[in-house]
């Protein structure tokens, strides 16, 4: 079988200050089949910030796919800044999924947010105030979203998920303790661990390991604070 080559990054915080090296990193992408950007795409969640990395991605010779994150959520214009992507050839995942013929063979993406709610021993329970229910909701309807998406990719030679929160503690150690509940959620883990997909990329913790599992599939952190380059290449 064909192998599958990669680049991923998130938490780019794209500004226009970040303009020129982001179109120099992105046209300077080679022999790589498929961009995968991994949320915090923008730094306060603007549109024209949006546009800066739009314009960057053009320069990229492979399609990108991208999950938005919470800054890109911070001044409720994420349905902007997904317009604005989607109009530079972008592939915007929010709980979606995608199948690209790459590399001769069929590569399925699931893409979400993902959320936040802790990991096992400290987690959000669906108890207590209307606003931690509400919480609890919330990754739940993300939690669905990777199994559908999952179960609609199965047939593919290659099948990854891209989030932007963690769905395990192995890729945030590093980060205080105390806000590992705000950084992702364990619950995220079992649609991942049932299909055992290829490989997982998430972003967000910016001071967390660069590498994990669940169970036997590989998770890696690709938020370009930990990658410590413009972009992770992985060959599947």
């Amino acid at each position: 079988m064909s192998q599958l080559r990669v680049a991923a990054v998130g938490d780019l915080h794209a500004s226009d200050e970040h303009r020129e090296h982001l179109e120099r990193a992105f046209a300077s992408l080679e022999d790589v089949d498929l961009v995968l950007l991994a949320g915090d795409l923008t730094t306060h969640g603007l549109v024209d910030e949006a546009g800066v990395l739009a314009s960057a991605c053009e320069r990229a010779r492979a399609p990108v796919a991208a999950v938005l994150g919470n800054h890109d959520h911070h001044s409720g214009l994420q349905d902007e800044i997904g317009a604005v992507l989607e109009r530079s050839g972008v592939v915007v995942l929010d709980g979606g999924h995608v199948v690209l013929e790459l590399a001769g063979m069929q590569v399925g993406v699931v893409g979400a947010k993902g959320f936040v709610g802790g990991f096992p021993g400290a987690e959000i329970a669906d108890f207590g105030e209307r606003l931690l229910r509400e919480v609890y909701a919330q990754t739940s309807r993300e939690v669905e979203a990777l199994e559908t998406g999952l179960e609609a990719i199965a047939g593919c030679e290659r099948r990854l998920v891209l989030l932007h929160y963690a769905p395990t503690v192995d890729t945030i150690v590093g980060e205080p303790e105390g806000i590992w509940a705000f950084l992702g959620s364990g619950r995220l883990a079992a649609p991942i661990g049932a299909h055992r997909p290829d490989v997982v990329l998430h972003g967000h913790a910016h001071h967390g390991r660069p590498s994990g599992t669940i169970g036997t599939v590989p998770v890696y952190n690709v938020a370009r604070q930990v990658v410590g380059s413009d972009f992770l290449v992985i060959t599947l």
